[in-house]
C-alpha cells in the first residue's frame, strides 16, 4: 500500500465510525496512525493534541491536516483532511434525511442514546493511557499536580483548555534546563 493510500484510510476509517465529533474520533486517529501504520510515536500524537488544542477550529480536521502533511506533503494534507471531512459530510446528508423521517420511533432514539457510553469509555481509555505515559516522564507528583491544576482550570474555572495547554507551555519555558549528558 502507497503512503497516499495509507493516509487515506488512517483518517477514513475513523471517520466513518466516529460518533460523538471530533473529540471522539481521536482515540481511533490515534490507533490507525501510531499503532496501525506508525506514522508517529506516542509522544509525537500527543504533542499535536496539544498544540492542535490550542488553536482554533475542530481537532480533528487540524491534526488531520498537520499529520497529512507531515507524512505525505502538501497531498497527504489534502488527502487526510479530505477523508476526514467527505465521509462525516456525505452520511450526515444521508442520516439525517432518514433519521428526520423515522426520529420518533424508539428504536432510533435508543439506538442514538447508546452510542454516548461507548464514546466516553474510549475517551477514559486515551485519558488514562495519556495519564500513564505523562506518571512515567514526570512521576505521579508533578503529574497529578498538572491534572489537578488542569481539572480546576478547566472544569471548575470554565478556563479554555487551549488557554491552559499555552500556560503550561509558557511555564515550562520559564524551568532551567537541565543537562542530562554533561561531560
Amino acid at each position: 500500500m502507497n503512503k497516499q493510500t495509507e493516509i487515506f484510510f488512517a483518517f477514513f476509517r475513523p471517520s466513518i465510525v466516529g460518533f460523538g465529533g471530533g473529540p471522539a474520533t481521536i482515540p481511533l486517529v490515534h490507533k490507525e496512525v501510531v499503532e496501525t501504520y506508525g506514522f508517529m510515536t506516542d509522544e509525537e500524537f500527543t504533542d499535536i493534541l496539544a498544540i492542535g488544542n490550542t488553536l482554533p477550529g475542530p481537532i480533528i480536521t487540524k491534526m488531520a491536516g498537520y499529520i497529512g502533511y507531515r507524512v505525505g506533503g502538501m497531498l497527504g494534507l489534502i488527502n487526510a483532511v479530505l477523508a476526514t471531512i467527505l465521509p462525516s459530510a456525505i452520511m450526515l446528508v444521508l442520516l439525517l434525511t432518514l433519521l428526520n423521517e423515522y426520529k420518533d420511533l424508539p428504536f432510533i432514539i435508543g439506538m442514538t442514546n447508546g452510542v454516548v457510553p461507548i464514546v466516553g469509555v474510549m475517551m477514559a481509555v486515551l485519558t488514562w493511557n495519556y495519564f500513564s505515559k505523562s506518571q512515567k516522564s514526570l512521576g505521579w507528583k508533578l503529574s497529578g499536580l498538572i491534572l489537578g491544576i488542569s481539572f480546576i482550570t478547566i472544569i471548575l474555572l470554565n478556563i479554555h483548555p487551549g488557554i491552559v495547554v499555552i500556560a503550561l507551555l509558557l511555564f515550562a519555558l520559564l524551568l532551567p534546563v537541565k543537562r542530562s549528558h554533561e561531560t
